[in-house]
């Protein structure tokens, strides 16, 4: 009897290391199999698409960091003044992007972020950088200190935000020719104004 067992489980066990079809194997085994093509197509796609770590690279834009860093390029200084934060908690986060408009609010392509603790209704951060040119920049007031843009479960934002130029955004997101400006040489001054 119990070399019969053997004889019985050696092939169920063979079956399972070499027959393609047996549902050990197959991703997705409870799906018919154009539909599991397709669901194995999608998680591909979907690996190739993923964002890749944001590691910065010179043709992302000009090098820019905060001016208080200790290899902080010799160029233009830009102050970011946010304001009206409706309580004194978290912090205010500051990013600033570069010239190319498919980049702003894409997922880790700005040149800089701070993050500054939040002991007034406003807060301010000191950007280097290394050349006069267009940039743009996005605030948001994380109350939480999660660091995350939080939204309510209809999408809407729960956390202050704001542009340059104190772009309007009435319907939607702001383009970036409403929110681009230009950095001089020397010393530049924004102020921006949290909505809520």
């Amino acid at each position: 009897m119990a070399l019969g067992m053997r004889r019985h489980l050696r092939p169920v066990a063979g079956r399972r290391q070499t027959d393609p079809g047996h549902p050990m194997l197959r991703p997705f085994p409870g799906l018919p199999g154009p539909l599991r093509r397709l669901w194995c197509c999608a998680a591909l796609l979907a690996l190739l698409a993923a964002p890749q770590p944001a590691a910065a690279r010179p043709e992302d834009g000009p090098r820019v960091t905060a001016c208080t860093a200790a290899d902080a390029p010799a160029g233009p200084r830009l102050h970011v003044a946010v304001t009206g934060a409706r309580r004194v908690a978290g912090n205010i986060t500051i990013t600033v992007y570069g010239p190319k408009p498919e980049r702003f609010l894409a997922s880790h392509a700005y040149l800089a972020r701070q993050r500054v603790p939040l002991r007034t209704s406003s807060a301010e951060a000191c950007f280097a950088l290394a050349e006069p040119g267009i940039y743009a920049v996005a605030v948001y007031h994380d109350e939480n200190d999660d660091h995350n843009f939080n939204r309510s479960l209809l999408g809407l934002p729960s956390e202050g935000y704001g542009f340059s130029n104190d772009a309007p955004t009435s319907v939607g997101l702001p383009s970036f020719d409403s929110v681009r400006f230009t950095v001089p040489p020397g010393e530049s001054r924004m102020t921006i104004r949290l909505r809520y």
